[in-house]
Formats: C-alpha cells, structure tokens, sequence
C-alpha cells in the first residue's frame, strides 16, 4: 500500500516545532476512535498512519507495536465506506492508537494501587503508584503528567531548606526535558484549562424550618496535580512520616495515636499551627493553640498552595497559611464535625493514593465503628480538590467512613487573624497571590472598558456586585459587552 503519512517537509508542518508536533500526534491519537467513528477500516488505517506520522519517535513506535497485527486491517481496493458497518472502528481504533485508547481514557484514579490493601508501606505504596506507565498521550496533552512543574516552582523559590530538614531534590529527565520546550506559561495555561470543575451540588434537607441545599459552595476541581506531581508530594510526605517517627518534627507537628478501635489512630502531620482536635488534659479546648509552636509549611507545601490560588481553586483573599496532612492506614476514618470556626472559609482538602467517600448531611449518624451515613456522598477521585465553603462549610457536617485502602489528603486553611499563633508572621512568598487570567480576558477588558462610556449599567449586573454582606470571593471574566446573563463568568459559589 502506497504511504500516506504526512511528508515531513509539508509547508504546514514546517510552521511547527518537533515538540509541537509530538503534542498534536498524542492528543490526536488520543481522540481516535472519536474522529474515526463510522470510517471503514482502511480509512481508519490511513488516518492513524498520518497522525502516528507527526512524531516520528512515535510513529516508530506505533509502528513496531503493530507489526503483528496488520492482518486486522484490510488493505483490499473493494474495502471503502460503503462496505463497512458503523460499528467497526471500535476494534481497528483501538489496534492503531498509541497505547490502547481505553487506557488514555481513564483516570489517574484507576492507577491507585488498591491491590495494596492487604499491607504493606506506604513507600511500597509509592513505589507501586511509580512504576506504573500511565498513557503517554494523556499526560503530555491534558494532563502534563510526566512533567513534574512543582520542581521547577520550587527551584524558582531559590529554597531547598524547610524548618525541619532538606527537601527531596530532583533534576526533570532527558524525557522531561525535550517536553518542555514549549514555554512554561503555554504548559501551565494548557493545563489550566483543561481542569474540570464541579460546583453545581445539590442536597435538600429541613433546615429551621425551610428548604435548604446543604451542599453548596462546595467545589470538586480535577486535574490540577499531575500523577508525577502527586506521586513526588506523596514521596515528600512518606519522608515526612519517617522524620516524625524518629523525633526530627516539633513535637506538637506529628502525631501518632494509639489504635484502640477500628476507625481511631490515624497519624497526622500540622505545619503552620498547631489544632486542638479535643479538649485535652490542661483543659485547653478545640480549636488553634496560640502559645504551641509546629514547624512552618515546608517550601513544597508553599507550591501547592500557589497552583491552588493561580488556578482559581482558592480565592486570592483566603490564602492558606496552615495546612494538616491525614495518612490514613485500611480502616481509619474521620468522624462527623463541621471545621472549627478558628479557621475562615473557604478552606479545601486534597486526596492521594486512593479514591473515597466524603459523606455529607446535618443528620449524620454512627452505624457502627467507622462507618456514617448521611444524605449525601461525593467521591474523592485520586489527585482532586474539594473545596468547601458556604452551606458546605458551615450547616452540613461531614466525614470520612472508614478507607477501604491506604489514602493521604492534605487540608489547606486560613486562619482567623485573632486565632494566629503567638509570633506567628504571614509567609511573605505567599503574599500577593493572583489567579491566571484567561488568555481573551485583557482584549476584552480594554474593549469593554472603551466602550463603558456608551452602555448603560444594568441593575441586574450591578446586583451581582453588591450582593451578600460578605467579601465575595469569585474572579469575575469579562467576555465583551454585557449582552443578558452572559456577560460574566464567576468562578464560586
């Protein structure tokens, strides 16, 4: 059969770089069995080749791993569009694409090793969830994945000193490398852009006598953190566990309770300020203890803290400047409460190595150790941020039933400013936060700004402004001129 891969000194192809192209190759291999849907098997054949041929490194690759099975794909002259059912791309897509297209599909959620449940470490935990190759097209598009961007942030802090210790340090491999040659904004901005958000939860229940979503302002945002930078934070944490084993933490940093029922024990690491779960034995009650003193956010911690915030998970006024890190073993959970009010709104949780549940409802009740119900459950998918503000924060209880797998989360806070402890000063590489902005927001800005002159203000936009007694905390997205319900986008509640 003739070649009918794109020639490498196409016109077009020369207006892109190698890197670029590979890009483009991934993301289209990735969509294959969409593009090819209803195409007869040699048309399929023909479009793969020419995708499979803008990266040669790949193309060769996808060559090689298919040179066994040609023999699917029909290469006769009667074989056209008209002979062929709608149905037969599925198989043929799934031969031609790079990888199998079934696994670019899934989510990162589906390499937790939840095989792991019978025992072993954490650190085994963490080796498992390395050694897995996730598909190569997912990560280099939507996901980024084998690019560990925290690690070039943290470089950029000039740092590699913590309050307890030296950070883990790494240098971006060969493969890395050659990834990166599209500039760091065109990465982060295609990443940005590719989270998914949910903020649309609803749960009605009586409260006071009325009708009432206890779930909203609660946010469920997806794909902020690459499985690369997942798996270094859960690396960092494991070293973490190790230094408060051995005594290296502040004494009030880490904790390690004693298991004396299913559900109770789970070990938990504080950076920023020491929290009171209960009253203890001087008689302290819950809530942040001024006067005890825990070790600071560790510089990684400082990175997460800025994607969260550039990234319009976190608003630019509620900056975290304290977080708490769960590590839970097969069994441990966290019971019914509501986040004391030490700590202002909205704050969120971060969820690694497994996938769970996260029960809501005013009602919550014990069914037996561990184990709630309640009126609502929202699944934690490995990677995501649920951030919790509004109703969500502050009438709905929530908990988490006992894991059916080892898990790591990481709470992010802002606390009360008549709350801070003692001596307690701001982080100045946390202060003056902004948020990415959209790359069509500044022309649509000064357009709109050009034009304000000539449009009237509406009521219902001007209300939109005004409305509720407290700081609103929603980035709002000029789109051109104020055409209807349009004319903003907020990201909030």
């Amino acid at each position: 059969m003739a070649d009918l891969r794109c020639p490498t000194d196409d016109p077009f192809l020369l207006q892109y770089q190698a890197s670029e192209l590979r890009i483009a190759s991934e993301f289209l291999a990735t969509w294959l069995p969409f593009l090819s849907k209803g195409l007869c098997q040699h048309c399929i054949r023909i479009l793969s080749d020419r995708i499979h041929s803008l990266s040669p490194e790949l193309g060769n690759t996808a060559e090689a791993s298919n040179s066994g099975e040609n023999s699917v794909v029909s290469t006769s002259k009667d074989d056209n569009c008209d002979t062929h059912s709608l149905g037969s791309w599925k198989d043929e897509a799934e031969t031609n694409a790079l990888g199998s297209w079934k696994d670019g599909a899934t989510g990162w959620s589906d390499l937790a090793p939840v095989a792991n449940a019978s025992g072993g470490s954490l650190r085994d935990m963490v080796i498992d969830l390395g050694s897995v190759d996730p598909p190569t097209a997912r990560m280099s598009w939507a996901d980024m994945a084998r690019e560990d961007e925290m690690v070039v942030e943290e470089d950029n802090d000039g740092s590699k000193q913590s309050g307890h210790g030296n950070m883990p340090s790494e240098e971006p491999s060969e493969e890395v490398r050659s990834t990166t040659k599209l500039s760091r904004n065109q990465r982060e901005y295609i990443r940005f852009m590719n989270v998914k958000r949910k903020k649309d939860f609803i749960c009605l229940e009586r409260v006071n006598g009325k009708s009432l979503n206890i779930l909203q302002g609660l946010e469920l945002h997806i794909g902020v953190f690459s499985g690369a930078e997942q798996k270094r934070i859960v690396d960092f944490i494991c070293d973490l566990l190790e230094m408060g084993e051995k005594g290296e933490l502040k004494e009030r940093t880490y904790s390690a309770p004693r298991k004396w029922m299913r559900g109770k024990g789970r070990q938990t690491i504080q950076f920023g300020c020491c929290y009171n779960y209960a009253t203890d034995k001087n008689g302290n009650p819950p809530g942040i203890l001024q006067k005890e003193v825990v070790d600071p956010i560790p510089p990684l911690f400082k990175v997460i803290i800025r994607r969260l915030v550039r990234w319009h998970v976190l608003p630019p006024s509620c900056v975290p400047d304290s977080c708490i890190v769960n590590i839970y073993e097969v069994g441990d959970c966290i019971p019914p409460h509501i986040d004391n009010h030490d700590f202002v709104r909205p704050f969120c949780t971060i969820s690694f190595l497994s996938e769970c549940n996260i029960v809501f409802g005013t009602d919550l009740k014990v069914v037996g150790p561990g184990d709630f119900s309640g009126s609502f459950a929202i699944p934690l998918p490995v990677g995501s941020v649920l951030v919790l503000n509004g109703n969500g924060a502050n009438v709905a209880k929530h908990c988490v039933p006992a894991v059916p797998t080892k898990r790591m989360s990481i709470t992010f806070r802002r606390m009360d400013e008549s709350k801070r402890p003692i001596d307690n000063a701001p982080e100045p590489d946390l202060q003056g936060l902004e948020p990415l902005c959209y790359e069509d927001e500044a022309p649509k800005k000064s357009t709109t700004q050009q034009n304000s002159s000539r449009q009237p203000i509406r009521r219902g936009f001007k209300a939109e402004i005004k409305r509720g007694g407290e700081p609103r905390y929603s980035t709002k997205i000029q789109r051109g001129p104020l055409r209807g319900h349009r004319a903003s986008t907020y990201w909030g509640s």
